[in-house]
């Protein structure tokens, strides 16, 4: 009989032993937004309740001390039935687990930091050759609040980060987004300056933009503009440096606007929340790869004309497709030069450069 407390509690240790390690690559402001989501998390607060500041203070301070003692630790594995795995054997992990109506999530993010949650699978369903799973209240996670990520090429939405995700995107929302996201929150009923709107309509704007993780997701896994295993080995060799923000910002941009991503998605099903949110929330380097969009969307508002959004996509794609060619080019010549060094320093100068520092909060 599996232990599902055991493996939380070892899956819980790894996201501690990760969040410890690796809390230095935030900025102070970046760090405290992940521990305010992670304590929201632990204590089963809705997205929208915020702590008092005393108590959310003293929680951080045991957190850290409870970091403090796990720095020398290394991650450890993960055993099911006295069966031990390595903690990124995330397939045989799950053959266990999967049938017992749980999934184990881990992989890398920005700066390499290894990330882990375990969660039960609430749903389980197929779209385009693609496995989804829709999973539950998460028994384990780290400092991240990650919506959607694919894994195995199986596609995992985690259901609570995508409440408090979306909810802090409409929080935070940049000046510049904020017309399109008062359209996109019109079209359900509720307004950006009444919280309780906001509150009562969470669930039914999330149930009705889950696809657009799903297809964002889907745009991963299916485009091949960005060799995926380049892309790797770029984002391995330049972790936590501009380059990697810049390859992470190119992906996402190429996913979203090739023919199987959110946005053709969106234009296929002339679905206008969606296009209002996405609008909205582009923001950083993406904004810039994507310069495009908010003066089509502003003559889109106006006259309705999908076209517009649709040229805008294109020429996205394109423009993001020949700066990831030109990353490529320079990344293997670096590595001819065995100068990894040289071709980081040549990436900003020839790509990053000219479109803007990009940084990461």
């Amino acid at each position: 009989m599996v232990a599902v407390e055991e493996i939380t509690r070892q899956v819980l240790r790894n996201c501690s032993i990760s969040d410890a390690k690796y809390a230095g690559n935030y900025s102070v402001c970046g760090l405290a937004m992940r521990l305010r989501d992670l304590y929201k998390w632990e204590k089963g607060l809705e997205p929208w309740i915020e702590e008092q500041p005393p108590v959310l203070l003293e929680w951080i301070g045991r957190k850290e001390e409870e970091w403090e003692g796990l720095m020398e630790s290394d991650l450890g594995e993960i055993t099911i039935d006295g069966s031990p795995y390595p903690p990124f054997d995330v397939e045989k992990i799950n053959e266990r687990l999967e049938p017992l109506g749980f999934c184990y999530g881990a992989g890398f993010v920005h700066g390499l930091k290894p990330t882990f949650f375990f969660a039960p699978i609430e749903e389980k369903r197929r779209m385009n050759g693609t496995t989804i799973f829709l999973l539950g209240r998460e028994l384990a996670r780290d400092l991240l609040t990650l919506p959607a990520m694919t894994q195995d090429n199986s596609i995992l939405i985690r259901w609570e980060s995508v409440r408090l995700f979306l909810w802090n995107q409409i929080f935070f929302v940049k000046k510049s987004g904020r017309e399109p996201l008062r359209s996109a929150l019109k079209i359900y009923g509720a307004n950006d300056q009444d919280p309780v709107s906001l509150q009562q309509n969470l669930n039914r704007i999330c149930r009705d933009e889950l696809e657009t993780y799903i297809h964002h997701e889907l745009g991963e896994i299916r485009e091949n503009a960005f060799d995926r295993k380049m892309w790797r080995e770029i984002v391995s060799q330049l972790p936590h440096t501009p380059v990697e923000i810049l390859v992470r910002a190119l992906k996402d941009i190429l996913a979203d606007t090739g023919e199987h991503g959110c946005l053709s998605h969106i234009i296929r099903e002339r679905k206008i929340s969606s296009l209002c949110f996405y609008t909205a929330f582009l923001d950083g380097l993406k904004k810039e790869l994507f310069h495009d969009l908010p003066k089509a969307f502003e003559r889109f508002e106006k006259s309705g004309e999908w076209p517009l959004i649709e040229q805008a996509s294109v020429s996205a794609f394109r423009r993001a497709k020949k700066h990831a060619e030109a990353v490529i080019r320079l990344f293997v010549e670096g590595r001819e030069k065995n100068d990894l060094q040289w071709a980081g320093k040549e990436i900003e100068r020839e790509i990053l450069k000219p479109l803007g520092p990009g940084r990461e909060r």
